[in-house]
Order: structure tokens, then sequence, then C-alpha cells
């Protein structure tokens, strides 16, 4: 690292903390007066150059900074380095994570000078209105080549460009797209307008790279590995042959293409389209090759022990009820079957993990090395590897925050007193899934270990970040000869060689993409506040002097009467000044579009709630219930709670309850026949009194739903108010639900079992034979109601 007595000299910074690098200045200058993609190798310090540009702003406008980075980790170690960095209370920088209520978020964001968040409890709050980005001055998104599609950022970029009165954007990445395409694609959403772009070529980046040669080491498989690998893919040509014979494929290697196997589905799709039985048929087995596919891939790549893991989801999946045909035709395949069998009698290593522990060995034992970090795709593959090399070495997983079958997750402090330790040299080996590959700031490393090649070239080239920032470091990936691994392999180097071409061209060319950039986003001048009166600071304004003299530098009547004795508690009343209408969204409801299009519309105001009833509220007396055409088909042919007793409950507390039923293909998509639809369509209608309205898409929802809001609140002046509640439970539904969760074997099961033994006590007692006396209950059913109640509890812990 080049030696230096200079730090950037600013109000807002802790004196002698930020390194003076001039080409952190340089992007810094270049980011501070317009929205800007900033691209740097990672490890190079991105995060000080929106430090600097937060401070500028801070200092010259006030305001609130916030700052956006995609996970929990990420998250946490960005809102350390900026107390650390910054001369404010610590109080005055908050973190926004799911983990905080969002009550507490709307008033601390009302005290924050700077809020670093994760996107998707940001993007809530905004469709909630518990927030607003007006006052927003610098808003930077992290990682943000995750700017594509319905990402967060993207919907946040809109409303901060609408919103904000003094906006400025910095995107940050050291790898922001494969193509040029892609990298404007990510511009476009965020609205920036300049890329400012170091490579480990330049200069001033290069005193603070070192080499990072990534070496490949080769591992031949075992036999017995072969064996299993190749019974599987046995049955992956024959369930090929199917699909060939439905026209959607020429091929029946089980090494084709992921791209081949879309291009199949996209076939199976039009097939079922068209109202072809065969396509659903086509889809099952494509389901089932898919399974078949990734077995072979953990057996090659991973390790058998995975692999072991794998099948018994697939056997626990194939149990519960409502498993799909795949899933049952996959365990009961004979050749399968003996894969399975192979599998849990192998007793061997796979060869990566002793090449695993021969590396480390050389790194921290003849090497002298200190730490280590093994990146693997597969969290079984993981948790073995922490297992098997903590007999040799000092070793921790490192691994998400969603529990999974069979596996626990990491808390949030979990994570990060791990990472703590493993800075602070507690232990040696930090063994990790992907959860570690953006961005986070481990400390230099002796050696990158990938346990298996990596075909994208973003989480590559992060990967390799990890080392090499103050002393040279290795890059070893281990490679299983001819698998999957090769392909890989050839795909990874391809991309990385595309991503560092696209970086270098990217940097020759910035002039000519910002011109790109400037004619397709004309629709953005119309949200850029005129900060021409701005201060124009130049690189200047961070720098100290060098020792050569140079410088450095966010008209009805009343209701009807069954309303009348609904207590309702008002949650929000509708504006009538300025015909703002408010609609209340139910929580559940994000999983689509329709409440991010709602809060984005001029004179609508959307607030977040969970609902008892409906998805959405739109006065005192109107209630919706959304339903897409293939849940409203599910619930006619089961779930867990029926349309009408939805409807229902909605009914008994509002005047005017409404059905949306949204999507084409009502009586085409489904075997459902069409006088159960029009039957069930009458009953909604004769015996709910409600509304049904059907419309196209997410899209027409939107539009139906401001304008029923617009006519209720501002043409009949009335308020928005939501209440009710689901209805109880009778007796016998809370015996049908106790029974009914037994093994997840359902409710018709459930009933026919009460039925038959009179009571929740006599299933629970009931002998196995007794059991297969009762209809739809056969060996597999009643092996698993008495494996269930009659099996010892082991517990968490145990």
């Amino acid at each position: 690292m080049a030696a230096t007595d200079a730090y950037v000299d600013h109000p807002l910074l802790e004196p002698d903390f930020i390194e003076q690098r001039r080409y952190q200045l340089e992007l810094a200058s270049d980011a501070r007066d317009t929205h800007t993609l900033v691209c740097l190798p990672t490890g190079l310090g991105k995060t000080t150059v929106s430090l600097l540009v937060t401070a500028d702003r801070l200092t010259d406008i006030g305001g609130t900074a916030l700052f956006l980075a995609p996970t929990k980790p990420l998250v946490q170690q960005h809102a350390t380095f900026y107390r650390e960095a910054l001369s404010m209370p610590d109080d005055d920088i908050t973190v926004f994570t799911g983990e905080v209520r969002p009550e507490d978020r709307a008033d601390l964001w009302e005290s924050s000078r700077i809020v670093i968040a994760t996107p998707q409890v940001v993007e809530n709050d905004l469709i909630g209105g518990r927030i607003s980005l007006s006052d927003v001055t610098h808003l930077t998104f992290d990682e943000c080549h995750r700017a594509t599609g319905d990402y967060a950022y993207v919907y946040i970029a809109e409303r901060y460009h609408a919103d904000a009165t003094n906006p400025l954007v910095t995107g940050m990445s050291a790898s922001p797209g494969g193509d040029e395409e892609a990298i404007l694609t990510v511009c476009e959403n965020l609205g920036l307008q300049e890329v400012a772009v170091m490579t480990e070529d330049d200069a001033d980046v290069a005193d603070y790279t070192h080499d990072t040669e990534v070496e490949w080491e080769r591992v031949t498989l075992p036999d017995a590995v072969l064996e299993i690998r190749d019974a599987i893919n046995e049955v992956i040509t024959e369930r090929l042959e199917t699909l060939k014979e439905l026209g959607v494929t020429n091929t029946t290697s089980p090494d084709l293409s992921q791209r081949d196997l879309n291009q199949m589905r996209g076939q199976l799709q039009d097939l079922i389209d068209a109202d072809q039985s065969e396509g659903y048929e086509g889809m099952s087995v494509h389901a089932e090759v898919m399974k078949l596919r990734r077995a072979v891939e953990l057996a090659e790549t991973q390790s058998v022990e995975s692999l072991r893991r794998y099948f018994e989801r697939q056997r626990n999946a194939a149990r519960a009820s409502g498993a799909s045909k795949a899933s049952q035709r996959l365990v009961a395949e004979p050749k399968v079957r003996e894969a399975m069998r192979k599998a849990t009698e192998f007793d061997d290593l796979h060869p990566k993990f002793r090449q695993t522990r021969v590396l480390l060995a050389q790194t921290l034992g003849i090497g002298g090395g200190e730490r280590v970090i093994v990146f693997t795709e597969s969290r079984d593959t993981a948790e073995a590897l922490t297992d098997f090399l903590s007999e040799s070495f000092d070793v921790r997983r490192f691994v998400g925050q969603g529990d999974k079958e069979g596996s626990d997750g990491m808390t949030q402090k979990e994570q990060g007193e791990t990472l703590d330790a493993f800075r602070a040299g507690e232990f040696e080996v930090l063994v990790s899934t992907s959860v570690a590959e953006e961005g986070l700031d481990v400390p230099e490393v002796d050696l990158v270990l990938f346990y298996e090649p990596v075909p994208t070239a973003i989480r590559s080239i992060q990967r390799k970040g990890r080392t090499g920032r103050q002393d040279e470091g290795r890059v070893v990936v281990l490679m299983a000869e001819d698998t999957r691994d090769e392909a890989f392999f050839w795909i990874s180097r391809r991309r990385e060689q595309e991503m560092e071409d696209e970086l270098a061209s990217l940097k020759s060319a910035a002039d000519e993409m910002e011109a790109e950039l400037d004619d397709s986003q004309t629709a953005l001048d119309a949200f850029d506040a005129d900060d021409s009166d701005a201060d124009d600071h130049g690189l200047e304004e961070f720098g100290a002097d060098d020792a050569d003299g140079t410088e450095t530098g966010d008209d009805e009547t009343e209701e009807d009467t069954e309303a009348t004795d609904v207590e309702e508690s008002v949650v929000a009343t509708a504006g009538t000044d300025d015909d703002t209408v408010e609609l209340v969204v139910d929580q559940r409801e994000l999983d689509s579009t329709i409440a991010r299009d709602l809060s984005k519309r001029e004179g609508v105001e959307t607030r977040l709630e969970t609902l008892e009833v409906g998805d959405y509220v739109l006065s005192d007396r109107v209630a919706v219930e959304r339903k897409s055409v293939s849940d409203f088909l599910d619930t006619l042919t089961g779930g867990d709670r029926s349309l009408f007793e939805q409807v229902g409950d909605m009914a008994r507390h509002y005047a005017r309850p409404v059905v949306v039923l949204e999507g084409e293909g009502l009586y085409e998509e489904r075997n459902v026949h069409p006088d159960a639809i029009r039957g069930a369509l009458a009953s909604l209608s004769v015996d709910f009194g409600v509304s049904v309205i059907q419309t196209a898409d997410e899209g027409d929802t939107a539009d139906m739903l401001a304008v029923i809001a617009k006519r209720e609140q501002t043409t009949r002046n009335r308020t928005v108010s939501v209440h009710g509640e689901k209805s109880a439970k009778t007796l016998a539904e809370q015996q049908e639900y106790v029974v009914g969760a037994i093994a997840d074997i359902g409710p018709v099961t459930a009933r026919s079992l009460l039925d038959h033994f009179g009571s929740v006590e006599g299933v629970m007692t009931a002998r196995e034979e007794d059991l297969l006396e009762v209809d739809g209950v056969g060996e597999v059913t009643a092996d698993r109601i008495r494996s269930v109640v009659g099996s010892d509890y082991t517990g968490a812990g145990d």
C-alpha cells in the first residue's frame, strides 16, 4: 500500500481518518455534482467515495443522506464505517432493516441525518407512506448492478427523482454488468447520467492493488461417485426421451445446457397456453429433469453428503400433502433409489475435501499464513466442510439468515460477531456461502479458495476482491474433471474476460456512454431539480496540499344496516382540499406491483397495514379481495382457506365488498368445468352480495382501485377506515385443523379420520391397522401419522 501521511480534511470527517488517495478524490469530485455510476475494483474504497460526497452534500445543502445496501451484514458494516469516519453523534446515523419496527422507522427517519438501509425496507416505507424522500440530498446505491427488473432499487430511484428537492444519486459497483447494454440498463434504471471508472491499470489505483492470479486445481472423482452420477444420468436420458416424443427437444444427452432446458420449458408453456394436455405432462417431466440434474451437480461438484441431504429433502417433499408428481416419480424411480442407496453407503471423502485440506495446510502451516476464506455455492457443503476442516483447523461457517430444512441460518448478530472474530484473528478459516461475496469488508486473507467455479462474472470478481489488498494472495479454484465444473470454468473465464474488457472500454468510452444516457433519459429532466446555484466544488474541495505543491482532492344514502353495527377504527381520512385519495394495502400484497404502481401516482397515497379482512380498503364501506385467475381456480379445487370464507368475512364488515378477478383465460387455464366457475361467480354475487370485477393484469387492477377510491373519497366524500376480523373457527374446524396438521395430511383426510374415530383423541391413539380402514388412508399416510404421533421428540438442540 502506498505510504502517505496525508488525510482528507473536511468539517464532517474525523481528523486523520480517511487516507488521501487521489483516485478516490477524483471519483468523489466526479460524483458530487451529477448522478454518477462509480466503478472501482473491490476492496479499493467505493464506500469512501460515497462518504466524501455525502459529507459535502450535508455540509453545503443539509437534508438527509440515504445509503442503500442489499444485505443486512453490508448495512451494518457501512453504518460502522460511517460512524467511525464522520464527526457527528452516532444517533444521527440510523440503520433501517426489517428488525426495526415500521412505526419506529417513521420516527427515526425524521431525526436522522444519515440512514443506512436495505432497499426492501425503504421500498415498504415509501409504499406505506411512512417516509418521504423530499429532503434526501444524496442517495447511494451500493452494489448497484442489482438495479434491474423488479428489484427495489429501481422503484426507489424512480420515487427519488420524482420527489426529492435536491436529488443526487451515486451508484457503486465493482462489476456493473456483463456488457454495455447491461450497464446502460442499470444507469437508466437509477437515473445515472455519468460514468466514472477506475481500473487496476490506473497508476493511482495500481499502488493499492496486488496481483491475484487464479490457480485451477483439478481433482478426479472416484468410481463410486461416478456410478452414482451415471445412474441418475440414465434416468435423465429416459425423461428426455419422453420430452423428445413431445417434440420439444432433439437431444437426450444429460449434459444439455441450461439454455436448452429453458427453451424446452418455453415450448411446453406454449402447449399449455394452447390448452394441450401434453404441455402439463411435459412440464412435470421437465421439473423432474431439473431435480435430477441438481442431484448430478451435487454428486460431481459438491459432496456425497450434500447429495444425501438433497435426496432426503426430496423424500420428505414426496411424502407431503399435495406433493408434485415430479417429486413422487423421482423418489419412486428404481435407478434413483439405487443411487440413493449408494450415496448412503458411501463412506469415503469427496476428493475436493481432501484437496481443500491440503491447500489449507500449505497456506496456514508451511506458508505461515493467518487467514483463509473458502467459498461454496451450497450451504450443505459449507456445513459439511466446516465439520470436516474443524478436525485440523480453527474453522467457522458464515451463511445467510434464512433457515432451511435441516440447517439453521445465522442471525444478523451472529454474522457480525463471526466477521469481527475473523478480523481479530480468533480463528483462521471462514467457510462461507455467497452471502459474503458482495462487498463485505472481510480482512486481507492469504488464500481465497473456490470450492467450485463461479459461472457469473460479477460474483467471481467480487470473490477475488477478497484477497490481494495489502500482500500477495492466492486465489485457487477446485475443478472436478469431466464434470459441470469444467463447463463453468470456461463460462467463468469467458464472462470475466468480457467484464474486464467492458470495464476497460467503459472507461475509454465514458463520454460516448454519457451522451447515450442523456439521449435515453429525456423523461428524467422533468424530475431533476435546478442545482445550478450550488457551489462548484472541484477536486481541491476534498484534498490537502501534496509535497510537490499540487492539490488533491434521497351520493348514495345510508349504508346497509348489516354494516352499521361494526365497530370502526379510522386508520386514515382522505384529504378533500387537494383531492388526494388514500388506499390501505395489506402487507402481503407487496408481492405484486400494484402497491408500488399506486404509490407513484399523483394524488394517490398508499398506507400499509396487516389487514384481517380484504387486500385493499378504499373507503369505510369498500374493501377489495384480489384474486388472480390461478388463485381463484385454486380456491375451487382446495386450499387452506376458501375464497368464500374470505369473502364472507369481508361482506360481514363492509357494505360494498368487491372481488377483483385478475387475468385472462378464466375458462381455459385449468381443467375446471365452466359451470363450476359460473356457479362460484353466481354465489359470490347472489349469496354474498359481492361485486365481481375482472381486470386484465396488475396494471389494470391498479387503475381500477384508483378509480374506485377516487369515486368513494372525492365524489362521495367518504373516509377510509379499516375494520373487521376473520371469523373464529368453530370447534369442528379447530378439530379438523389439528388432525389435518399431522404430517400435512390435509383437510379431506382429516374429516374422514374424525368421522371414523369420533374425536381428535381417537385419531391420535388409533393403531396403524385401524387407520387403514379409513377411506383415503393408505399405508404411507397411516405410517406417517403413527410416525409423527408415536415417535420420540428429538428437539432442535439434540
